[in-house]
């Protein structure tokens, strides 16, 4: 299929997020879009319905939960050590179909087993687990696949699309999950979420434009040798260079909140769970507007100046979070609200402009290596801070420790604003 062309650097085109821009369209793109919008909510269903059917239908104890939330984890930094070369030697597009089929066939056994009163926690932990490792693998292939399908100046327009449908799913995918689980029972709901991966994957298929060949890659590489590629292209690049710096500054130190955040609203601020759960949905609003303001914000300012400013109101956002402990609890839910509509808001803005500007300036072949290796690198610091934030709040507290994460956090925007991206007004529209 061609593919729309467009004047260089005329952004009022690629910036449309409404019907009437260039990828409305763009029918593989739709197709493209679609496939996007029922796995972003098939990730949100399996994501909730595994943990409910462990409660549910096999009564999980609370150390079983922990060890499935965990393994829903892992496959991040697995699957980043050792799909990167698999994504850059293969057709983009059949990784994305065989990855749905998968998760198809996996989600499909839970119902069966139940049904077969079979199922175990060991099925699914095994479920978690695959379900995990082949969502991040479809997440590497889609990232390198975007760019060989559309015209890399729209791709801030296609990533911000995508961010919406992403945004939406978030706010509403918990809640269609518990809806299924309520009205269907929980294994008859990941039934449901195993169906939507098989539309997908249909989606996929009706995709008309030709993938471009693989390059001539050696057919074989050690592991080592494709981590070493994608990070010497990483740190090769200027532009991306002190992005991926200050991404994994702040994967360590914004770890600190994913191992505190609950406790520290439950414990600290007195929240009851109904409550956190309205302020966290507040996120999902936030992420939301974050897709949208993207692209007017980039039109308005410049590109790199436009991931700055998200970058930084998204880590100063984060001192907020601490900072409810000052006050009265009017004062923490506002503060806490706050945090989430700013942080997450911004926070997805930033991830567009980053998103779009790898995909820009970095070969297709690249693609699955370089994105594979900064995966695995944020991860592991992930990790590694979850951790160490749950160790210190003992000795520290856990408001200094929440200080000190949303510091750091802060501390990787300024060293993106002391970048070269300061000075790009818009994406290159040819990888360099």
């Amino acid at each position: 299929m061609r593919k729309a062309k467009q004047p260089p650097g005329d952004m009022s085109v690629q910036l449309k997020l409404w019907p009437g821009g260039p990828l409305w369209r763009h029918g593989d793109f739709l197709k493209l879009w679609a496939v996007q919008s029922v796995s972003d909510f098939g990730a949100r269903i399996t994501r909730e319905g595994l943990p409910l059917a462990a409660v549910l239908t096999i009564r999980a104890t609370p150390a079983q939960l922990g060890l499935l939330a965990a393994l829903t984890l892992g496959p991040s930094l697995v699957v980043g050590l050792t799909a990167g070369g698999l994504v850059d030697r293969s057709r983009r597009r059949s990784i994305l179909v065989a990855t749905d089929l998968v998760r198809a066939l996996v989600l499909a056994s839970v119902p069966l087993a139940a049904f077969m009163h079979w199922l175990s926690m060991g099925q699914l932990y095994g479920a978690a687990f695959v379900v995990g490792a082949a969502s991040v693998l479809f997440d590497i292939a889609d990232h390198a696949y975007l760019p060989g399908l559309i015209d890399r100046g729209l791709l801030i327009d296609a990533n911000a699309k995508l961010g919406v449908t992403e945004s939406v799913a978030e706010m509403g995918g918990p809640a269609l999950a518990g809806i299924l689980v309520q009205t269907l029972t929980a294994p008859i709901a990941i039934a449901v979420n195993a169906a939507t991966y098989l539309v997908s994957a249909l989606f996929l298929g009706g995709i008309r434009a030709p993938e471009p060949e693989p390059p001539a890659l050696a057919a074989k590489s050690s592991l080592g040798a494709d981590l070493a590629v994608g990070f010497a292209a990483v740190m090769g690049q200027p532009l991306v260079r002190p992005l991926f710096i200050a991404s994994l500054v702040q994967a360590l130190f914004g770890a600190f909140f994913q191992s505190l955040y609950v406790v520290f609203a439950i414990r600290a601020l007195g929240f009851s769970p109904g409550l956190l759960g309205v302020i966290i949905a507040m996120g999902g609003v936030g992420a939301l507007g974050g897709a949208l303001v993207f692209p007017a914000l980039s039109r308005r300012m410049g590109f790199g100046p436009a991931i700055i400013v998200s970058a930084v109101v998204s880590g100063a956002s984060a001192l907020l979070i601490p900072g409810a402990a000052a006050g009265p609890l009017p004062f923490a839910i506002a503060m806490m609200v706050a945090a989430q509509l700013l942080g997450d808001s911004f926070g997805v803005a930033m991830l567009i402009g980053i998103k779009s500007l790898q995909q820009s300036v970095f070969p297709a072949h690249l693609l699955g290596r370089v994105g594979a290796a900064m995966r695995a690198a944020t991860g592991a610091l992930a990790i590694v801070g979850a951790i160490a934030g749950g160790f210190l709040a003992g000795p520290f507290g856990m408001e200094v420790i929440l200080f000190v994460g949303a510091a750091g956090t802060l501390a990787g925007a300024i060293w993106i604003a002391a970048s070269p991206i300061r000075r790009l007004a818009e994406p290159p529209t040819s990888a360099a």
